[in-house]
């Protein structure tokens, strides 16, 4: 069921709101998600609304450079970003959603450290 949710980084300059079913989550085993510890929620943009922190804001890119790993410059969390997988839509961290217990959620497994194996494969299902 889609429902309405508040987020935020650590120190709260960084807020957002997004509509989403949580029904189920990703979990990513690639270098970077796997340190930062995010649990992946992929949005589509209208869905999403970045309220406040804009200028707090920092950007990281490796590799291809697709992807756009946005985290508060104050406070390091990285509540949300542009993923390489999908680059017209947010992926928003469940764990820094308001009121959610991310434990509740049923997560299924990425395989970032085979990325491009994992895209096709799932590309080959839909």
């Amino acid at each position: 069921m889609i429902q309405s949710y508040e987020g935020s980084c650590h120190c709260g300059r960084v807020t957002f709101g997004v509509r989403a079913d949580l029904t189920a989550a990703v979990v990513c085993n690639c270098s970077i998600c796997e340190k930062k510890g995010f649990l992946h929620l992929i949005v589509e943009r209208p869905a999403f609304e970045l309220r406040s922190g804009e200028d707090a804001l920092t950007t990281y890119r490796f590799n291809t450079g697709l992807a756009q790993h946005t985290f508060c410059s104050h406070c390091g969390v990285h509540p949300f970003y542009v993923p390489r997988s999908h680059p017209d839509k947010i992926d928003v961290n469940i764990r820094c959603l308001a009121g959610v217990d991310a434990s509740a959620i049923e997560a299924r497994l990425f395989d970032g450290k085979n990325w491009e194996q994992q895209v096709e494969a799932l590309r080959a299902v839909t």
